[in-house]
């Protein structure tokens, strides 16, 4: 699944076409043309990017793995700031349960402080979710199995079954929750996830990822699209920095557009020179032949930007100089559990800003998620074969060999060299996958993203009824027709009720037709595409 924005997160949106019959847009890319050489069987031991059209120099042929030779160098999974959800999709009269690293925690507003809190999700009575509780009257976080409060510092501040002229059992530090370091960045709540007390104040020392383009006003599309992915944080990340997937997996949706002398089959593939900077325990940098850029900022950021500088035959200076054209492709993606992750993507740029003035967010919203949904089984099940290999075994089992799985195979060496070679749950999760369900189930949209998302559901909720009303209305129609005695309404209008009722019909089930496949499942056979 390639996450590129299409109208809005996925796609650059002066690419977009307007029909699904060719793919919704193109990322032109121009390589040289090239001669493929066969080459010999590679080493186990390392991870293999080749293009033989660019260079067959051991330095630029094999990213080697390795272990760590001082202890200060490996990355800590706990000691990082995690992307939760977009502000606009969190309803501040509610708390909101979510998983991070195996973690429960609930995401509630606090109205007194003016700001969202990030506490463990459990109840320190009898364990119960907060999650399901409710923000009382005076904006505390009751829980609503024996009505427990607590204020935003995570103090108990009532108990209801205390006699009131006993000790005060509400103050006892038992008694409190576990509160994490929050805060809201870039439209963004963050949390780190360690509550001990030492990082109550983490933000002074450490702040997440900040990017400047999300504030500028000049950039557009700055929209946010979330979903919940059912295959794991590793899975996710290799395939968000693998841009070569894209005319195959979203075939019909998307496309690159390689030159004509290049083009190799039907879909458009083609060679890719992609070369890496540098890497260490805080992410990697590397550069496509064309000159988008890309950086894997550990733990969860993604970021593509391409820059077209425009070049008006101003020499003298008399004309105003024009800002160049931008777009940046920003992915977060977040472990929740074994098999399981969350992706948060945006799109912001300066030009084509049209776009953003005629379609909705729940409209690009719509092309997202078929994007996500057109390699999601294929990704689902290519991870449960991965972990029967064993996952230390990525390097013998996966066949890697051309400078298009570049990324992937620096993601890889990040994560043996310094991360641990998976993500650190640290908590009694056995690290098994559940098992893959059926695809209705696998590819749900409505669990999944729409009822997580405030433009979707909106939708939704509108779209329903409209389909009902249109229903009634063809039902009521025939109905009068049939109670109403020849010659109290003229032919005419008889004529013309019984055509309305038969269009309100028909559009109430093409409607219905539209918000199943839209808000709820849409299958994608890639054999006929």
């Amino acid at each position: 699944m390639e996450a590129v924005r299409s109208l809005s997160t996925v796609a650059l949106p002066s690419l977009i076409t307007a029909h699904f019959s060719k793919p919704i847009f193109t990322i032109p890319l121009t390589h040289k043309k090239t001669n493929l050489t066969r080459f010999p069987k590679t080493k186990l031991n390392k991870f293999n990017a080749i293009s033989p059209s660019i260079s067959t120099q051991p330095e630029a042929a094999e990213i080697e793995t390795g272990n760590l030779d001082h202890e200060e160098e490996k990355f800590d999974w706990f000691s990082h700031w995690y992307p939760l959800m977009p502000v606009c999709d969190l309803d501040k009269r509610a708390p909101h349960g979510m998983k991070v690293l195996g973690l429960d925690v609930v995401v509630w507003w606090d109205k007194n402080e003016n700001a969202w809190k990030v506490f463990d999700d459990r109840c320190p009575h009898r364990l119960a979710p907060l999650s399901e509780g409710r923000i009382d009257q005076w904006g505390r976080l009751q829980c609503v199995y024996h009505g427990w409060c607590f204020n935003g510092s995570g103090d108990c501040k009532l108990i209801p079954q205390a006699p009131l002229d006993g000790p005060p059992i509400h103050s006892f530090p038992k008694a409190c929750v576990a509160v994490y370091p929050s805060t809201v960045q870039n439209g963004i709540v963050w949390f780190w996830p360690n509550a001990d007390p030492q990082y109550k104040d983490i933000l002074t020392k450490k702040k997440p990822p900040y990017i400047p383009e999300l504030d500028d006003p000049s950039f557009f599309g700055t929209t946010f699209f979330a979903r919940d992915i059912p295959y794991g944080y590793e899975i996710l990340v290799e395939n968000l920095m693998d841009p070569s997937h894209v005319p195959y997996a979203h075939h019909g949706i998307m496309s690159i557009a390689p030159q004509p002398s290049v083009k190799v089959d039907r879909e458009g593939g083609s060679p890719m020179d992609i070369s890496h900077q540098k890497i260490d325990k805080n992410g990697f940098t590397a550069t496509e032949q064309q000159g988008r850029k890309w950086s894997f900022i550990s733990p969860c950021m993604i970021q593509a930007s391409l820059t077209v500088n425009e070049s008006p035959n101003n020499t003298q200076g008399k004309l105003p100089q024009k800002p160049p054209r931008k777009g940046l492709f920003i992915f977060f993606c977040i472990p929740v559990s074994p098999g399981n992750s969350r992706f948060i993507g945006v799109s912001p740029r300066n030009f084509s800003l049209w776009i953003d003035s005629f379609v909705t967010r729940w409209m690009h919203h719509i092309v997202q998620n078929l994007v996500i949904d057109s390699d999601l089984y294929l990704l689902r099940v290519q991870e449960e074969k991965l972990m029967e290999a064993g996952l230390s075994n990525w390097q013998k089992v996966c066949f890697v060999p051309t400078k298009a799985d570049t990324m992937v195979a620096l993601y890889r060496r990040w994560l043996n060299k310094y991360a641990g070679g998976q993500v650190n749950w640290r908590t009694t999760i056995n690290g098994s996958l559940p098992p893959i369900p059926p695809k209705e189930q696998l590819l749900d949209r409505y669990r999944s993203h729409v009822v997580n998302c405030s433009s979707c559901i909106g939708a939704y909720k509108g779209l329903n009824a409209l389909q009902i009303s249109l229903e009634v209305f063809s039902i009521t129609s025939v109905a009068i027709m049939a109670a109403t005695k020849h010659g109290m309404i003229s032919t005419v209008a008889r004529n013309t009720l019984a055509a309305v009722a038969i269009l309100c019909f028909l559009g109430s089930k093409w409607l219905s037709h539209f918000i199943y496949k839209n808000f709820h499942f849409h299958d994608y056979n890639h054999a006929f595409k």
